[in-house]
């Protein structure tokens, strides 16, 4: 049984197709971003894979308004974004692991 949790930040910039066209974040010239973003997640499964003790997930918290996001006038309140990662953090026993999720569930990737 996992007791241990681990979330790794990730985007729906990582996906391809690059998700919903609906969403703030998917017209932005980003390719550094989502391909580390990419990676990240990647790597977010591959520990879920070599550690079963530990629940790790990638989660894609919603565009945030930060420094970065500030340039393009978009992004959410940081609290808001850090509820979608802080309900992964303490996930119960029979979570997922080696996914990644927005605050409504399981994204493709």
């Amino acid at each position: 049984m996992a007791k241990s949790r681990a979330v790794g930040s990730s985007s729906a910039l990582a996906r391809y197709p690059p998700g919903n066209p609906q969403r703030p974040e998917f017209s932005l010239p980003l390719a550094l971003y989502a391909a580390s973003k990419s990676a990240a997640t990647m790597l977010t499964v591959q520990y879920a894979k070599s550690q079963p003790g530990i629940k790790f997930n990638a989660v894609e918290p919603g565009t945030t308004a930060t420094d970065m996001t500030a340039a393009f006038g978009i992004g959410r309140r940081p609290q808001d974004s850090a509820a979608v990662v802080v309900r992964l953090a303490t996930l119960g026993a029979d979570g997922p692991t080696g996914t990644f999720r927005d605050e409504n569930g399981e994204l493709p990737w």
